[in-house]
């Protein structure tokens, strides 16, 4: 899935699921799988065995990924929005779809 148009620190909204409305920021962005991690959402528990000798296994709360179909990038004027690239200046950016903002 080489369409993915989020990176690592971007802010986004789910849209779908059992997280949905939820917002953060994205942590990792697997490119291949066409995942994202966000802060917050999509949160797992996992075991976590003893590591040395005397100390206590664990069961601790994971973010797991989350499909980039579910994720929209959010705008900080107008909400989620949809992203589209704008080449006039020499750097190519991200605009927001609806007020033109630079994301």
């Amino acid at each position: 899935m080489n369409n993915v148009k989020l990176r690592q620190g971007d802010t986004v909204v789910v849209v779908t699921g059992r997280d949905k409305k939820k917002s953060g920021k994205v942590l990792r962005v697997d490119r291949e799988k066409g995942r994202v991690f966000v802060e917050g959402v999509n949160i797992v528990k996992k075991t976590q065995k003893p590591r040395r000798e005397g100390e206590k296994g664990a069961i601790i709360e994971v973010e797991a990924s989350i499909h980039v179909s579910n994720v929209m990038l959010k705008c900080p004027k107008c909400g989620p929005a949809r992203v589209r690239a704008d080449l006039s200046s020499k750097q190519k950016t991200r605009v927001c779809h609806k007020c033109g903002g630079v994301l």
